[in-house]
């Protein structure tokens, strides 16, 4: 055997030639067997310029490869062996190391009915990648009932009729679909339903909230969970799956009846402090609303006093942070300590780093089930503990402490100035936007209770089905359609023969697909395009070295971007950067106290982002629609929070778009007050009804 530091490199055009160049290695040391083992001897003179294989034996070998790829779908990396000019296969494994290869990016974007309109916000907007296959074929169903189910309850029968709303994807993107029909029939309730939401009994928003939905949604996930998830039926399984995600649908979309609320109380408190309070030199509106609890706050306090505890053992701490993330990951789940770390420290740091997974596991960094969540791949949560072991960022307790005490303050100096009129109003005004607020991220951060037990219920049909060889992995169950899956089952508990079913084609076109920017509003140019200055996101075709969106999150930062999209990458983050997103959940607050500053695609000034960024005193701009396009890990960048602007230092412009005149308002700033009005608009009737119950 010719040694591999010396080899011959051949290019041959599959299945059957020919070679298309050949380079030919000089061999000088050859290994053979010897008595015991192998030993190296040198080549004779003569042979060192031998080709390994002629044409011939070249060709035979990539049919060979060819056949191989084409049984595993998939480029493999294939040892072989030639005696006595046979060749023999050794072994093939999939090649990790190649860039996959990309469907086509979509261009057009033809909608199923081109009266309705098709919107990416509420709950799509924690959908921002192309929808795995599975995915997209239940939560349109579960979407669609749950919907129907509360606007009946809210608004009375018929409000939304069978065709009115549903969940379709177009280039893969799921969207909401209203008929017109529809949209006119609650655009002309929401009066009703603002008066429903603002009553104060058991059924109002916060109460059925906290006695109601949330209980009702952790008994579902409950009942499933205490099963034994090898001793169910595949059946069975798949019919949990279809039962927990509508659970989860149900709940985001009660969810909806607490953002209003929060959205409202936020908007009128800060059109009233600004309109008739606020001086110069006093602070924003959003001073008065910062400084309190809430889920993805304490589950940052609980990653830190992870790191706290860890760093009271020397040995645990070196741990931390000497080894990866995915190392400490085994770690965790294994049995055995760390190299050096006492059992007893280890099994006790352990078990609270378990009990915070039971606990904030199951936050989604996106809602299509195809993407894991903490409680399946802790690694991105470890790394935020080795952040803190090395003493970097600031203390939450701290911070928080910081934030309350200014609040506070703050409240006491404006309220000692105000006559009794106004007083008595700013303090109705901001006792209504502080109680609701922390219930939102509350709410939004229960969205996810069900998927730790999907995934592994799913998890326990992909393996089943690699058992039966329908599958190459047991991930590629996300890629099957729900049909597919089902009759797979079907197969599985009748002990019948399974079909092999391919899904390499459907990854390249996701792959494709998610290089896309989607749309927000759908058809372009239809009679609701005035909607487009409310909705999540900008523009998709910014141009130029300014990209424009809403200033979440007031103050400015320059710093170098990094890119992020899924916790898989999280490990990349470095202090000082600004994170890039297309949407951060409440999965992704580990990452806030490393950033100088936050960029998504999608979001407003009442979304998630927004709030954590204010809590962390940090810049944001937020619903650029292209900054995970154009920003690159790396490129230094000028976030604007006050003009809702994002500066491409490291980048020429590309077209005619022009940065914002000083002084001015920006586009994106009227955009955002557009949406603020919208939503004053809306709470309009409900703070009139809540002046009444109050006086």
């Amino acid at each position: 055997m010719i040694s591999a530091r010396n080899t011959d490199n051949l290019v041959v055009r599959k299945p059957a030639g020919p070679v298309l160049s050949r380079q030919i290695r000089q061999k000088t040391v050859l290994t053979t067997y010897a008595e015991r083992g192998t030993e190296q001897v040198p080549v004779e003179l003569s042979r060192r310029n031998e080709p390994v294989l002629d044409d011939a034996a070249a060709i035979e070998l990539a049919g060979l490869a060819a056949r191989i790829e084409e049984h595993y779908w998939a480029p493999q990396d294939i040892e072989w062996a030639r005696v006595a000019d046979q060749i023999y296969i050794v072994q093939s494994r999939p090649i990790t190391a190649l860039p996959p290869l990309d469907g086509p990016v979509p261009t057009e974007w033809t909608v199923p009915h081109r009266k309705n309109m098709y919107v990416r916000a509420s709950i799509i907007e924690q959908l921002p990648d192309p929808l795995s296959p599975l995915f997209a074929d239940l939560i349109d169903g579960a979407v669609t009932r749950s919907m129907t189910n509360l606007l009946t309850e809210f608004l009375g029968r018929n409000v939304l009729r069978d065709g009115d709303l549903w969940v379709p994807t177009i280039n893969g993107y799921a969207y909401y679909s209203y008929s017109r029909g529809g949209m006119a029939r609650i655009m002309l309730r929401t009066p009703k339903a603002m008066k429903i939401l603002l009553r104060r009994d058991e059924y109002s928003a916060k109460p059925r909230w906290q006695n109601y939905s949330n209980p009702r949604y952790r008994a579902i996930v409950g009942s499933w969970t205490v099963r034994s998830i090898t001793d169910m039926a595949s059946a069975q399984l798949l019919d949990g799956v279809v039962e927990l995600l509508d659970a989860g649908a149900e709940y985001y979309t009660s969810v909806q009846t607490i953002i209003p609320l929060a959205a409202s109380s936020e908007v009128i408190f800060t059109w009233f402090y600004n309109a008739f309070v606020r001086r110069a030199g006093d602070p924003a509106a959003q001073t008065f609303l910062l400084g309190f609890d809430s889920e993805p706050i304490r589950a940052e306090k609980s990653l830190y006093d992870l790191a706290a505890d860890a760093k009271t053992e020397p040995a645990l701490a070196a741990a931390l942070t000497g080894f990866t993330s995915a190392d400490l990951v085994e770690l965790v789940h294994g049995s055995e300590p760390p190299t050096g770390v006492a059992s007893t420290a280890w099994d006790q740091w352990r078990t609270a780093f378990l009990a915070h997974l039971d606990r904030y596991g199951h936050a989604v960094y996106n809602l299509d089930f195809m993407n894991a969540v903490p409680a399946d791949e802790p690694g991105p949560l470890l790394g935020t503990i080795r952040f803190y072991v090395t003493d970097h960022g600031t203390n939450p307790y701290e911070r928080q402490r910081r934030t309350a005490s200014r609040r506070d303050e703050q409240t006491k100096t404006v309220l000692a100035r105000l006559d009794p009129a106004r007083r008595a109003t700013f303090s109705r005004l901001l006792h209504w936007a502080q109680e609701i607020a922390p219930v939102r991220e509350d709410a939004l951060a229960d969205v996810g209770l069900a998927w730790p037990q999907m995934r592994r219920m799913l998890g326990e049909l992909g393996r089943r089905l690699v058992a039966t060889g329908a599958l190459a992995t047991a991930e590629d169950v996300y890629w099957l359609r729900y049909d597919e899956l089902r009759d797979q089952s079907g197969a599985i508990d009748g002990r019948r023969s399974v079909e092999r079913v391919e899904v390499t084609e459907r990854k390249r076109i996701w792959r494709g697909q998610r290089r896309a920017t989607p749309p927000q509003l759908l058809p372009k140019g239809a009679w609701f395009y005035g909607l487009e200055r409310v909705m999540p996101a900008a523009s998709e075709k910014q141009t130029g070295d300014v990209i424009k969106g809403i200033g979440a999150s007031a103050g400015q930062v320059t710093a170098s971007a990094r890119l992020l999209t899924g916790p898989e990458e999280f490990g990349q983050m470095e202090p000082g950067e600004v994170l890039v997103a297309s949407i951060t959940t409440p999965a992704w607050t580990s990452l806030f106290p490393m950033a100088s500053g936050v960029v998504t695609d999608i979001g407003g000034p009442l979304s998630h982002s927004s709030i954590v960024a204010r809590e962390y005193g940090i810049p944001a701009v937020l619903g650029t629609a292209v900054a995970t396009r154009r920003i690159g890990s790396g490129e230094r960048v000028r976030v604007d929070g006050d003009t809702g602007t994002v500066t491409l230092l490291d980048q020429p412009p590309a077209g005619a778009a022009t940065r914002p005149a000083a002084g001015g308002v920006s586009r994106p700033r009227k955009r955002a007050l557009v949406a603020l009005a919208a939503g004053a608009a809306l709470g309009a009737a409900a703070w009139a009804v809540l002046r009444r119950r109050q006086q």
